[in-house]
């Protein structure tokens, strides 16, 4: 019998938990450490307590699960990477491109680590299904994509830390946004092309509550658009792929919050005329997905590729460096906005 692959994990808020619960689910996988600034957060007595993350990381983990700020990550994955130890940090991948390529530099120096980033929309049901259809080609190219995700922002959303520019980087784009533009990427490929609109519309913060933004893939003429926002008052997640012979549209998706709504399928199949020109209104086919496993197939996903040496085909560290710069181009496209929104709500 294989023994299990020790874990470590810094920074135990509610995502640290999520994961702790996670890893307890794989046999191959065993949490021997904890590490988190507040004492008050552990409830698990069985399980050795750091208040230093150097500390776990001398105990000498097999690897580590980084939920912490962004603001820390970089400096923890690379502290890890250069031991050894194989690194699953949540996203986004630092608060900058530059954040994400000195990791990307560590990692590089030591090949034998693997490193993973929490992309996890890519292992949700309904997305892996609309992934094999579009990679079948049998709808023809991808033209077009149109993504949606926003939230209502919720109680304390001014107060709390993922609207602190210093410790998250930016506001509702590098927080949520970033899994639709890992979306887009994933589903179409890079685009060298961007438009953006950055809006503080509501709240009373120093980064953006809404993103408009425009991408193109001049080489193959390819276009996406993205609306993340933190003034959507009732839950979206919508993700429309627009194809030559059809489309599918991806509406909902399955949260801890259970406030996006079911998660679902549409696919339409294009009808055409006798003189080959599309009609309008095709016939659509609904598919709903009732169980979100997303979190524990992304850990088993990684557990696998480490057991077995395998490359990260989901969320590695070339996707990071690519979904950042893209998260970067967008945010420098408007940035005399982002900085007169800053001014504004500091009150420099």
């Amino acid at each position: 019998m294989m023994i299990p692959l020790k874990v470590g994990i810094v920074g135990y808020g509610k995502v640290g938990k999520i994961r702790h619960e996670c890893i307890n689910n794989n046999p191959h996988s065993e949490v021997i450490g904890i590490c988190d600034i507040d004492e008050n957060v552990l409830n698990n007595s069985s399980v050795v307590y750091y208040t230093d993350y150097n500390k776990l990381l001398d105990a000498c983990p097999d690897m580590i699960f980084v939920c912490t700020y962004n603001r820390d990550i970089p400096k923890i994955s690379i502290d890890a990477i250069a031991r050894g130890i194989h690194v699953f940090s949540e996203k986004p991948p630092g608060r900058t491109l530059e954040d994400v390529k000195a990791i990307y530099d560590t990692a590089v120096e030591n090949p034998g680590v693997k490193v993973k980033f929490g992309f996890n929309h890519r292992y949700h049901e309904v997305v892996i299904e609309a992934k094999s259809i579009v990679d079948s080609g049998r709808l023809g190219k991808v033209m077009w994509l149109r993504g949606i995700y926003g939230k209502a922002g919720g109680p304390g959303y001014d107060n709390g830390w993922r609207n602190n520019r210093d410790i998250s980087g930016g506001g509702i784009l590098i927080d949520q946004g970033i899994h639709m533009l890992d979306l887009f990427r994933y589903f179409s490929g890079e685009y060298d092309e961007v438009k953006s609109f950055i809006n503080s519309s509501y709240w009373k913060v120093d980064v953006e509550d809404n993103v408009f933004a425009i991408l193109r893939n001049s080489l193959i003429d390819q276009t996406a658009m993205i609306h993340s926002s933190a003034t959507q008052w009732r839950h979206k997640f919508l993700l429309e792929i627009y194809m030559e012979k059809g489309y599918l549209e991806i509406d909902g998706i399955l949260s801890s919050t259970q406030t996006y709504g079911r998660e679902s399928l549409k696919i339409a199949r294009c009808v055409f005329d006798e003189k080959g020109y599309p009609l309008p209104n095709p016939q659509e086919t609904m598919t709903y997905y009732e169980d979100d496993n997303s979190w524990n197939d992304e850990i088993s996903d990684f557990i696998d590729c480490i057991m077995h040496d395998k490359p990260i085909s989901n969320g590695g560290i070339e996707d990071a460096v690519k979904t950042m710069d893209l998260v970067q181009r967008i945010y420098r496209d408007d940035e005399s906005n982002m900085k007169a929104v800053h001014k504004e709500r500091v009150g420099v």
